[in-house]
């Protein structure tokens, strides 16, 4: 199994490097004091084809696969880690799962918008006391013949405030749990439906997460991906694409935060010398450099295992559960070996840790992922492509 980069995904991974520290990092503080999504960032990285990753090129598609993607994902989460959702919501979310599932008029339709950045998107399956419990979801959408009529809510979607279209995950048979959900193209412009943004969050400060209410709003049947109440199915598969970009993300995070470690651990200077030549830390800049190449490997060889259509349902999930793990540490190391300054607004140190933590929950939290993978292991459950 070779990693070693070709000329190509160098040139991708040095142009998304250069486009985060061009175009995101002037305004990381301002849009972090703000809570602010920046529009024209989104813009600019759909023109620079960066929602194309495992799209197919008569849609727009930039012709690279998953582990160019995820270099490009780790570059930009770097810098500022609240855009990394913009991959999720874009290609990996919605564009890649309507490749998979849709109809041909709906991938005719729905996913060059999607991966030009004309339709800016979501996912939403998560609802107010509804988290890992999928099948237990309640927002419902009750068939009216000509139409459905859908009434509940959603809660903490990312692009929830901003999005057009997305996919939604309903009830359409509220007594057959996981075998009664469907996944709905919707579109966000339709009667009936109103956003409240969440602004009480630990971290992502620069992300938008909202609550969703959907009131007797009127859904045309063919907005259907796939097929009626197999929707349960839909969601599995497209998490385990949106997962990998979690992996990325905290893989990106996680670089930053050692260099910034390194960083000061070379500036600061106690006892007449620099802190880095004590060994106590020393210990701690080893550790993170351990842990951030190990969790490489783990993101690269899922990458690299999706390009290939190998199973790799269990290879994701310990990326994306050894990057939650590693990164909450790296954040919290880095945060006591900047000493007071950590907890002062100085430093990043208070952003990494709170961006952090988001890492053990979304796309499944941690002990969903010690569970995929130790039944995977054991062998109770496949290993699936």
């Amino acid at each position: 199994m070779d990693f070693a980069q070709t000329q190509e995904q160098q040139m991708i991974q040095d142009m998304a490097k250069n486009f985060a520290e061009n175009e995101i990092k002037p305004y990381v503080d301002e849009d972090e004091k703000n809570q602010h999504w920046r529009r024209e960032i989104f813009e600019k990285m759909a023109a620079l084809g960066f929602f194309g990753f495992c799209i197919d090129e008569k849609y727009g598609g930039n012709g690279m696969g998953f582990l160019e993607g995820s270099l490009v994902i780790e570059q930009v989460a770097k810098v500022h880690t609240s855009w990394r959702m913009a991959f999720n919501m874009q290609c990996w979310g919605p564009a890649l799962t309507i490749q998979k599932f849709g109809a041909q008029a709906q991938k005719d339709y729905y996913i060059p918008r999607f991966v030009s950045g004309e339709f800016i998107g979501s996912f939403a399956m998560t609802e107010p006391d509804i988290g890992s419990d999928v099948a237990a979801m309640r927002c419902r959408a009750q068939d009216k013949g000509d139409y459905f009529l859908l009434n509940g809510t959603k809660m903490f979607i990312t692009n929830g405030t901003i999005c057009n279209h997305g996919l939604l995950y309903v009830k359409t048979d509220k007594d057959a749990g996981a075998k009664g959900i469907t996944c709905l193209i919707m579109d966000y412009s339709l009667p009936g439906i109103t956003r409240r943004k969440l602004h009480d969050k630990v971290g992502l400060w620069a992300s938008d997460t909202a609550e969703i209410a959907f009131e007797d709003v009127k859904v045309p049947k063919e907005v259907v991906l796939g097929k009626m109440n197999k929707g349960f199915q839909i969601c599995m598969a497209q998490l385990n694409a949106t997962r990998l970009g979690c992996s990325a993300g905290a893989l990106g995070l996680s670089g930053a935060i050692l260099e910034q470690s390194i960083k000061y651990a070379n500036e600061r200077t106690q006892f007449g010398k620099q802190i880095g030549r004590y060994q106590l830390i020393q210990q701690q800049i080893a550790e993170m450099k351990m842990e951030h190449e190990s969790l490489a490997a783990l993101v690269y060889k899922a990458a690299w295992l999706k390009d290939r259509n190998l199973p790799n349902v269990m290879e994701t999930s310990m990326s994306k559960l050894y990057g939650a793990k590693i990164v909450v540490h790296a954040a919290n190391e880095c945060m006591k070996l900047h000493g007071s300054y950590g907890y002062s607004e100085e430093y990043p140190c208070g952003r990494f840790l709170r961006d952090s933590k988001q890492f053990e929950t979304l796309e499944g939290t941690s002990n969903m992922h010690t569970m995929i993978v130790a039944n995977a292991a054991l062998g109770y459950a496949p290993n699936r492509v």
